[in-house]
């Protein structure tokens, strides 16, 4: 062992010979570092001693979020995830670009309480009550911090008034009193759903009004809320603010409290989380898949799966998780009829930016079905063909665009593991029975237009009518 170490330490001093050995790093006898410092005893401490594993559930996670950088940094997506005319919450508050909407909500806060001046001062002071609790909201603080208490109560207070106000009159049909061109209110409407572009949605239950949401609209809007399936079809934004309003007084006449202080886990953050998890049910989308059932695929485009024998059909309803697969000869690939506009991309990537933050929801239901889509979508004519089946309901523009609306926002997504496992299971297995595939293939050949198939057809009678003619023909000399 001593010669050992002479050897190293030879070598060390660069005087041993040319060949590899290995140095030993010897413990025994070293001198001790010493003991800890105050700063290293501190950082120590704080693991257990701070917001640690012991206390994580009394640990209130700040419920909006910034755009994660990766998401951001994706050229093609740019513009996507910043306001266009509006701006609601503190991140984008001060942009000149939307001066105009700004001094506007003045005017919709008054409109809101109908010029009552009595009533604008207790929603104000409301707001003033949860000020604190919601400046805990925002992860990015450093934009929280630019406000005092008074302006950042004001900024909120003329937030969740224009935001009800604007909802109210879309609901009720009456756009005129907001005195909007309809491409402003589109564009009032696109922002609205953008991750960095919300408030609390306690702040807005405490501000909402008997006089704007009487007890006999809410029955009618919680029953739509119940019946209708939410997704983005052409007029989604006005099922969107539906889903909103019943949300709303579902919260209030169940007495739902200290949301901000994330005691409930059943109510919405804000409103993209609100129309975000309307749109899939979790429960099927994370539900193991049973025994048997493979995890492994191969992704293949539309074009290929109707080779295959494989037809497409528009599901019973709009949500993402209603994507069902029907085997046999002549099989079947339900999948969500989606409207595909000029604001979906901007919905689908701050859904998938929220899903994608820190603290954002785990089930990754919207990236989980871009996905899904991304995997059938490879050409214009895989759009095509959904589009003729009413699955994709294309206003964007040519099919190729949407396609690449699909193949861009797939870059780099995640999706749940169990997302649509059963489904891919039953595809693959549809393709590894040869005799079905072999039919659908001779069927897709031969028989690809009506056309062929009525030649075919008038073939068949021809024959069945030259038969039955030469056997007419030869019976006489057979009787």
């Amino acid at each position: 062992m001593g010669e050992r170490e002479a050897g190293c330490s030879s070598s060390l001093a660069g005087g041993g010979e040319n060949q590899l050995e290995s140095i030993v790093i010897l413990t025994n006898g070293a001198n001790p570092p010493g003991p800890l410092s105050e700063n290293e005893k501190m950082w120590l401490e704080s693991f257990v001693n701070g917001e640690s594993f012991k206390n994580q559930h009394k640990v209130i996670w700040p419920k909006i979020e910034r755009v994660p950088a990766m998401l951001r940094e994706v050229k093609d997506n740019s513009g996507c995830y910043d306001p266009m005319v509006v701006s609601i919450g503190p991140y984008h508050f001060g942009n000149t670009r939307l001066e105009l909407m700004q001094r506007y909500k003045h005017t919709m806060a008054v409109q809101y309480v109908d010029g009552d001046l009595k009533l604008l001062e207790e929603l104000y002071q409301k707001v003033r009550c949860v000020a604190e609790a919601a400046k805990q909201c925002y992860t990015d603080q450093s934009s929280v911090a630019k406000f005092n208490n008074e302006e950042f109560s004001q900024m909120m207070f003329l937030d969740a008034c224009f935001l009800l106000q604007f909802i109210n009159c879309i609901v009720r049909e009456k756009r005129e009193a907001l005195k909007m061109k309809n491409n402003m209110i589109a564009l009032v409407q696109r922002d609205l759903f953008l991750l960095e572009n919300q408030i609390p949605f306690q702040l807005l239950n405490d501000l909402s009004i008997k006089s704007k949401f009487g007890n006999e609209t809410t029955k009618t809007m919680l029953n739509k809320f119940v019946t209708n399936i939410r997704s983005l079809r052409r007029q989604s934004n006005k099922k969107s603010v539906n889903i909103f309003l019943c949300n709303l007084a579902f919260w209030r006449r169940e007495g739902a409290q200290d949301v901000i202080a994330g005691t409930s886990d059943c109510e919405p953050a804000h409103l993209l989380d609100l129309i975000r998890t309307n749109l899939f049910d979790k429960t099927v989308l994370t539900k193991p898949p049973p025994p048997g059932c493979s995890d492994w695929c191969s992704y293949r485009s539309v074009k290929e799966l109707k080779a295959v024998g494989i037809h497409f059909r528009p599901s019973k309803t709009n949500k993402f998780t209603d994507v069902a697969f029907q085997p046999g000869y002549l099989a079947k690939l339900e999948l969500p009829p989606v409207c595909i506009d000029d604001s979906t991309k901007s919905m689908l990537l701050n859904m998938v930016a929220y899903e994608s933050s820190p603290n954002g929801p785990d089930d990754f239901g919207v990236s989980s079905y871009i996905c899904l889509m991304d995997s059938l979508i490879d050409h214009a004519e895989d759009v095509m063909e959904l589009r003729k089946k009413g699955i994709l309901l294309n206003f964007l523009g040519s099919d190729q665009q949407v396609a690449d609306l699909f193949n861009e926002i797939a870059d780099n997504l995640v999706s749940h593991q169990h997302a649509y496992t059963v489904v891919k299971d039953k595809i693959e297995k549809h393709y590894k029975n040869r005799l079905k595939i072999w039919l659908a293939e001779w069927l897709h050949t031969h028989f690809s237009s009506p056309w062929t198939l009525l030649a075919f057809i008038g073939a068949v009678l021809v024959l069945v009518l030259t038969v039955i003619q030469t056997y007419e023909s030869v019976k006489p000399s057979i009787t």
